[in-house]
């Protein structure tokens, strides 16, 4: 049985990844990171996933997130933190060129994230809606009923006081704005407060790079009904869950 598989997170600013241990759902390695390219085109994205694999040696299956709605577990359809160019194409045929043949599985970063999560994390054994969260360079969602992911929600793109929510309420709008936690809290609660009213969910999960301060803000946020907790794996879980879903397509032994 495989106990190990490489998973690669793509994001708006950074390319990490590191061989998962799945068995105890965690990295097995320290992960290695390179810089999204910019323009994040996606022969550019390609070269950063597999400068990230080679620095490992690694040979075997490779799970990959995007930061984009993809279809089939291959097709690119959205494109909002990266370049254009993206969209329409196969990446799993992309990428898997570019690692010279190696099997390549690709997901939404947020359901990779939220798969680990429910899987090892802040939602293991949680049923009822359970929606996870990641702020980044934009928002990702992942929605889970009674355990079952509904894919590529995108919900960083519902519109919240005539703008995408993401655009008022990422890390990236915190940081482009020199927004105290204060007033970054009291978006992220109305943008909470949004999710809420449209899906209830029992339990938001927080991840992404914030997740590691969430000290800072999740005190702050109020008038939520749902259970707010930070995310376990912190900024790993895409990588852990893009291994898992890599898994998940190997032949059954």
């Amino acid at each position: 049985m495989v106990t190990e598989i490489f998973g690669v997170d793509i994001g708006g600013s950074g390319i990490k990844g590191a061989p998962v241990d799945l068995e105890r759902g965690d990295l097995a390695q320290p992960r290695h990171k390179v810089l999204t390219p910019h323009p994040a085109t996606p022969e550019a994205v390609a070269g950063g996933v597999r400068e990230v694999v080679e620095h490992f040696g690694w040979s075997g299956p490779v799970g990959v997130t995007f930061p984009g709605v993809v279809t089939g577990g291959s097709t690119i359809r959205t494109a909002a933190n990266v370049d254009k160019g993206w969209i329409d194409v196969d990446a799993r045929e992309l990428l898997g060129g570019a690692l010279g043949g190696l099997p390549v599985t690709v997901l939404n970063d947020a359901d990779a994230a939220g798969l680990a999560e429910m899987r090892v994390g802040a939602g293991k054994g949680r049923g009822g809606t359970v929606m996870m969260l990641t702020f980044g360079t934009g928002i990702g969602s992942a929605l889970f009923v009674d355990g079952r992911l509904v894919p590529n929600t995108e919900l960083g793109h519902l519109e919240l006081h005539g703008h995408d929510a993401e655009k008022r309420a990422s890390t990236k709008a915190r940081d482009d704005e020199q927004l105290t936690w204060e007033h970054w809290a009291r978006r992220v609660q109305k943008y909470l407060a949004h999710l809420e009213m449209l899906f209830s969910p029992e339990l938001f999960i927080v991840g992404g790079g914030v997740s590691r301060k969430s000290q800072k803000f999740l005190p702050l946020i109020e008038g939520i009904k749902a259970e707010i907790v930070p995310a376990e794996l912190l900024n790993n879980a895409g990588i852990v869950g893009a291994a898992m879903a890599a898994r998940e397509e190997l032949p059954a032994a």
